[in-house]
């Protein structure tokens, strides 16, 4: 007894899942998974030293 309120509610829950439709954005994924760095963390860089640091992050 009880029961049935929670499981048509996990139903409800699953079926919303399983049939909408979600915009993943993997670059931000992947950013923070790997600890990507925000232009806030990066380092001032002299421009004479700029193109190997670009080099430095591939």
């Amino acid at each position: 007894m009880g029961r049935g309120r929670a499981k048509a509610k996990q139903t409800k829950v699953a079926r919303d899942l399983k049939y909408q439709t979600h915009e993943t954005d993997f670059g931000a994924l992947a950013r923070e998974l790997h600890g990507g760095e925000s232009a806030d963390d990066r380092a001032e860089v002299p421009d004479e030293w700029a193109d190997l640091d670009e080099r430095s992050r591939d």
